[in-house]
């Protein structure tokens, strides 16, 4: 499965990067490929690509805040969690992501 996403949180720093880096550990263990845009206090990093973005089965949102550029996934299946989500439960939101692409 190859996912997209973004991660935001309030203040722009911890949050967003810690949930960032657990779905990546959870995905990849799974034997995924995932792609994940962080909007911070310092601005947008690891900006997602048209490509990543066409190719990809599902997106996740992992935010807490309204995001820039949600649009660029219109057409796409969807996961909108909160940070905290996707920090302490990154392994079953990626079992969730497979179930939701089976169907």
């Amino acid at each position: 499965m190859k996912i997209v996403g973004i991660s935001a949180c309030v203040a722009g720093i911890a949050h967003t990067y810690i949930a960032r880096e657990k779905l990546i550990q959870a995905a990849e263990k799974a034997g995924h490929e995932i792609h994940l845009e962080t909007q911070g206090t310092i601005g947008t990093e690891h900006a997602l690509t048209k490509q990543q973005i066409q190719e990809a089965d599902l997106v996740v949102l992992a935010v807490d805040i309204q995001i820039k550029g949600k649009e660029r996934f219109a057409g796409k299946k969807i996961i909108e969690i909160p940070t905290e989500t996707a920090i302490h439960s990154a392994n079953s939101l990626i079992r969730k992501m497979e179930e939701i692409i089976k169907k």
